[in-house]
């Protein structure tokens, strides 16, 4: 093989190990989602250069850094959806042949039926493709964990793990919800 040839296939498998690798560590990661109004920080799931499209409220134009309020959701948008009142919902958006989302809904179920007062809602992106470019869904599975007013206090893509998801509601529920 010429040395050229032996060149682009060190770095293309050197490009293909750094993108799973990649993957791997942010899949399944349930992240903190900060306002809209500026550029997202490190370690969002929203593309660099992009904004969170959601609805304008009190938190429009704050920073996007780790926040505790979170992005407030339009009401209507959740009715759309299909997200009635809860202390605490799981928003999951999932395609018809996607293997991943069945164990994210299967995750999601077993967690929402632990917990009083927690919601599972799972939406087929296909359908909903206003709703899914409003909210920068870019993949499947994704999940939004909401509180009781509807804002986005977490985020994940891919499948996070059940203690991971638990944590995360934890912090949504109020305490007598959790016990």
């Amino acid at each position: 093989m010429d040395p050229v040839g032996m060149v682009a296939v060190v770095v293309v498998v050197v490009a293909g190990l750094t993108f799973g690798l990649w993957r791997r560590r942010i899949d399944g990661r349930l992240r903190e989602v900060g306002f809209r109004g500026a550029e997202p920080s490190m370690g969002t799931d929203v593309p660099a250069g992009t904004r969170a499209n959601v609805v304008d409220g009190p938190s429009a134009g704050q920073d996007r850094g780790m926040t505790e309020s979170g992005e407030l959701l339009d009401p209507a948008l959740l009715e759309r959806l299909g997200v009635g009142p809860a202390p605490a919902t799981l928003l999951q958006f999932s395609t018809a042949f996607c293997a991943p989302c069945r164990a994210m809904r299967r995750v999601s179920a077993e967690v929402a039926a632990m917990l009083p007062g927690v919601r599972h809602v799972e939406v087929d992106a296909e359908s909903h493709l206003d709703e899914v470019r409003a909210l920068n869904i870019w993949r499947t599975p994704t999940l939004l964990v909401l509180d009781a007013e509807g804002r986005v206090v977490r985020r994940a893509t891919g499948v996070p793990t059940k203690p991971h998801l638990i944590a995360a509601l934890a912090e949504v529920l109020p305490p007598a919800a959790q016990s």
